[in-house]
């Protein structure tokens, strides 16, 4: 698995999913997908699968219907994940809300690290936004990667793992 981890930040792949929406956010992420503004330039490929995903995107306001679902598929996605709220109607309700049916913003139910604002939300900002979980993807990948205490204190010199005494505390452990 940790040969895959170099690669992540090179072809993330994103989870596009439709809470409820009028289909406006939903044709301009299209749109960013498209030829004229190339998200794939980045390596983004969109796929259907939650289980090959790192990044969701998600669109819409969070109706009572589809809440679930949502919750249930930002738990397939395996960690470290990032996750998009597109539009004004994902992160607030935007005009549905106050509506029988709409929940507020998809952060009562799953963590967002990236919001984009509008109503619909242009390709150049979809972009943007995807460019920022990309650095946001990464951090997270650099936090599952390090090391944990195994023998005390990891020592390091500079920026880099020292392995000076690290097999002397092995042998004070097997000793033990």
């Amino acid at each position: 698995m940790k040969f895959f981890i170099p690669f992540r930040k090179k072809s993330p792949w994103i989870l596009h999913y439709n809470a409820g929406s009028c289909n406006g956010c939903d044709i301009e992420i299209l749109a960013a997908l498209g030829p004229k503004f190339d998200l794939e330039r980045f390596g983004v490929i969109n796929t259907g699968n939650p289980k090959q995903s790192d990044i969701f995107l998600v669109t819409g306001p969070v109706t009572y219907r589809s809440r679930e679902r949502l919750v249930e598929r930002y738990s397939q996605i395996p960690e470290p994940k990032v996750v998009i709220a597109v539009g004004s109607c994902t992160t607030t309700g935007g005009v549905f809300r106050g509506m029988y049916n709409v929940e507020d913003g998809i952060d009562r139910y799953i963590p967002v690290d990236v919001y984009v604002p509008g109503c619909a939300s242009t390709p150049q900002l979809i972009i943007d936004a995807i460019v920022k979980a990309l650095d946001i993807l990464e951090a997270k990948s650099k936090e599952i990667e390090k090391p944990f205490k195994l023998f005390g204190a990891i020592e390091t010199i500079g920026n880099k793992l020292s392995r000076l005494n690290m097999a002397k505390k092995v042998e004070l452990h097997e000793k033990n």
